[in-house]
């Protein structure tokens, strides 16, 4: 397809080395950042470069890495912050604290809105639906857009792993649950952009990956 409707590109940032994602509408020239963990200038330098209009911050959950500078990302380009789940107040508001613990800035906010199962989030003329997926946290959310196949996922999945379970609010069963009944369904072709690491696709990982695997779930 020589100009897909949705195009995103990955802005690795903070000692964790979390995937920032831009994702932006090509009809429209206008984006959305997802997870802006730090790196202000940095990301900033990338929508520069990528020239789209920023219209809104979007975050799959609450931890340090992913939304330690939602804020001051979103206030510098006068945006809204959408997401995650209610269930990561929890997290946004000790951004503060685990930013030094971690030696990254964080800056505690409330978002502009707080999504749900079952809400959808508009980027230009993209719809992405939102899907409720607790297990690494309990407000954690994804976005799929299915006319592109295409899926941010946070830190639900990796290519190979699955995302941590033994921080407060984590449960590993809930989070196999998560991947199997919400992100399975949306498809074996969807690509995927995790919050760290390289991206993959939901059939690579269903052959492939070590704890959710179909053989090893079947054990």
């Amino acid at each position: 397809m020589s100009n897909p409707p949705l195009r995103a590109a990955i802005v690795p940032v903070t000692p964790i080395e979390q995937n920032c994602t831009l994702i932006w509408c090509t009809a429209t020239n206008r984006g959305a950042i997802v997870d802006p963990g730090g790196d202000v200038e940095r990301i900033a330098g990338a929508v520069t470069q990528a020239g789209f209009t920023v219209e809104k911050v979007l975050l799959t959950h609450g931890h340090i890495d992913h939304a330690g500078a939602a804020k001051p990302v979103a206030d510098r380009y006068g945006v809204p912050i959408e997401g995650p789940h209610e269930d990561d107040r929890f997290w946004l508001a000790r951004l503060a604290d685990d930013g030094r613990n971690w030696g990254i800035e964080g800056v505690p906010f409330e978002p502009d809105r707080w999504l749900v199962e079952g809400d959808t989030v508009t980027v230009g003329e993209l719809t992405l639906d939102v899907y409720h997926t607790p297990g690494h946290t309990q407000g954690h959310v994804i976005f799929h857009h299915p006319p592109s196949k295409f899926a941010q996922v946070g830190d639900v999945l990796f290519q190979g792993s699955v995302g941590r379970s033994d921080l407060p609010g984590g449960n590993h069963q809930q989070l196999v649950e998560s991947i199997v009944t919400k992100l399975w369904p949306l498809g074996d072709e969807t690509a995927f952009i995790p919050g760290h690491g390289k991206p993959s696709t939901f059939a690579h990982e269903r052959r492939h990956n070590m704890f959710v695997s179909d053989d090893a779930l079947a054990r």
